[in-house]
C-alpha cells in the first residue's frame, strides 16, 4: 500500500516518531492512523525498555509561568547527551512536563518517591472510610488497594493522565520521547508554586 506524505506527517505529529517508522507503521496497518499510532507506541515501549538504566547526566531545565504569573513551575528533565538536550523534540517534551505539573499539581515523580508514612496514612484513612461506609470486611482490603492506586494516579507525575491526550499517561509520553530521540530520558525533579499557597 502506498502511504501519502500527509498521512506520515500527521502520524509524526501525533506520535513524535521518525518518518521511516511512521511510514512502516502505516503500511503495516493499511493506512489506519489509530492502529499505526498504537503500533508505534508498542514499539516505542520496547525500545524504551532497552534503554532503561542508561545514565542520564545531561538535559534541560524548563521554566513555565501560567495564569498571568499565578502559577510557576520549574522542571529538570535529563537525557544521555547534550546533542539530544538541544533538540526541539526534547525541549518540547520538557515544556509539556511543565504544563502537566502546572495543570495537575503532582506531588512526586514516581510512586517509589512517596514517603512511607504518607502511604500508611492514606491506607489507614481509606480503611477507616470503607468501614464507616459499612463495606463488608471481606472486601475492605480490595477497596483500600483501589483507593491507594487512585491516590498514586493523581499524585505521581508518571502515572497521571497526560493533559493533552487522555489516552496516555506521562509514563507513555516518556517512552514515546525515548523512542523518538533514541536516548534514555528521565524526569529528575520539579517544583510548583502557586501565589498565596502555604510554604511547606
Amino acid at each position: 500500500m502506498k502511504v501519502s506524505a500527509e498521512a506520515v506527517k500527521q502520524l509524526r505529529e501525533r506520535t513524535g516518531a521518525g518518518v521511516l517508522d511512521c511510514r512502516r507503521a502505516l503500511e503495516e496497518t493499511q493506512g489506519d492512523m489509530d492502529k499505526a499510532a498504537k503500533l508505534i507506541r508498542e514499539r516505542g515501549q520496547a525500545a524504551a525498555s532497552k534503554r532503561e538504566g542508561r545514565e542520564t547526566r545531561d538535559g534541560t531545565i524548563d521554566l513555565y509561568s501560567h495564569g498571568e504569573g499565578r502559577v510557576g513551575v520549574m522542571v529538570e528533565v535529563n537525557c544521555e547527551t547534550d546533542f539530544v538536550a538541544r533538540t526541539e523534540p526534547f525541549r518540547r517534551f520538557a515544556h509539556e512536563i511543565s504544563l502537566q505539573v502546572a495543570a495537575h499539581s503532582p506531588r512526586w515523580v514516581r510512586p517509589e518517591d512517596v514517603p512511607a508514612e504518607i502511604l500508611e496514612h492514606e491506607q489507614r484513612t481509606a480503611r477507616e472510610r470503607a468501614l464507616q461506609e459499612g463495606k463488608p470486611e471481606g472486601i475492605v482490603d480490595r477497596i483500600v488497594e483501589g483507593r491507594i492506586e487512585k491516590f498514586l494516579d493523581e499524585t505521581c507525575l508518571l502515572r497521571q493522565v497526560y493533559v493533552r491526550d487522555d489516552s496516555k499517561t506521562i509514563a507513555n509520553l516518556v517512552q514515546e520521547t525515548i523512542a523518538a530521540t533514541g536516548e534514555n530520558i528521565t524526569i529528575r525533579r520539579f517544583v510548583r508554586w502557586g501565589v498565596g499557597e502555604a510554604i511547606a
